[in-house]
């Protein structure tokens, strides 16, 4: 018989454990202060692309994993996962390209756009968040996983002795005593679609990181890293700023309309913190600090908890 997990946080990574641990045979209460629609992950690009995270040997092996399940579940319509192909820039003459090891198609093509050295075509899952959130979270009520709206303070206010996974973005920092997650500002504004499909990263780009990623009927356009940020209202002249980048790039975009804009505070920290330990007596599975690739490394890692949780 399985244990009975109560699980910290409600965006992807939290739901993606608690999916993974009812599979599995636990009991699972996920416990969280918001709605996934209103979580940091809900705002996310959500392109498969292993940005801004660490250990590398682990995040490829994370990324592997999560993958092979995004490119299953692009078979299924309702879940909002799509396989597009698109371009990723490269400025460098030597570009990291680490994360192609696990993308099958990839190859390197040329490109016109002036200071780019060169770029890879490749086909990535592109994940339209709304859908696939609340797919996740149907699945997750379907394999009799528990939600309960609440904020948790300090662990010890949780309820039973079974393990507690803490996948509170954030938040983890405080309810764990991690001093190493700081948040990173990243703002979006999403267009309208005039009809693209193939999506394009410029992380290089000398003005800002730059990506536009087609979803169903908007594009998202994008971003910022601020170290720091905690500002969660759109600034203007930010959107003006990648407006102004996207549209460059893809002059498709110059006459789209806004439809919508957003802001989230990324959790970031050296390395993702996936471990187990003991607080106040009870067994605490960290699961956070994936920085801008949650929703990249989400299966792999979840993967994991459950083999924490089964050891």
């Amino acid at each position: 018989m399985g244990s009975s997990v109560t699980i910290v946080g409600g965006g992807v990574i939290g739901y993606t454990c608690a999916l993974e641990l009812a599979r599995a045979g636990h009991q699972v209460v996920v416990a969280s202060a918001d709605p996934p629609e209103d979580t940091t992950s809900a705002v996310a690009a959500a392109i498969w692309f292993p940005y801004e995270a660490g250990p590398a040997d682990a995040v490829a092996r994370w990324g592997e994993v999560s993958l092979g399940i995004f490119t299953g579940l692009a078979e299924h319509p309702d879940t909002g996962v799509l396989l597009r192909s698109g371009l990723v820039l490269h400025r460098d003459d030597d570009p990291d390209l680490s994360w192609t090891a696990s993308v099958p198609d990839h190859r390197q093509v040329t490109s016109d756009v002036p200071g780019v050295r060169g770029a890879t075509r490749c086909t990535l899952p592109v994940v339209e968040m709304g859908r696939y959130l609340g797919w996740l979270v149907d699945q997750a009520h379907a394999a009799g996983v528990r939600t309960v709206r609440r904020t948790v303070r300090d662990l010890a206010e949780l309820d039973g002795a079974g393990p507690v996974v803490v996948a509170a973005g954030l938040r983890a920092g405080e309810l764990t005593g991690d001093r190493d997650l700081v948040p990173v500002r990243g703002q979006v504004v999403r267009l309208a679609n005039p009809g693209l499909t193939d999506w394009l990263i410029d992380d290089e780009h000398p003005a800002g990181m730059t990506y536009v990623i087609p979803r169903g009927t908007d594009v998202v356009c994008g971003g910022t890293a601020e170290r720091g940020g905690t500002d969660r209202t759109p600034d203007d002249a930010t959107e003006r700023a990648i407006l102004r980048r996207a549209r460059d790039l893809v002059p498709a975009l110059r006459d789209a309309p806004v439809v919508s804009r957003g802001v989230g505070l990324r959790p970031a920290r050296p390395v993702v913190r996936l471990d187990r330990t003991e607080i106040g007596g009870r067994e605490v599975i960290s699961c956070y600090g994936h920085g801008g690739a949650g929703v990249t490394l989400s299966w792999g890692c979840a993967a994991d908890v459950a083999a924490l949780v089964r050891s």
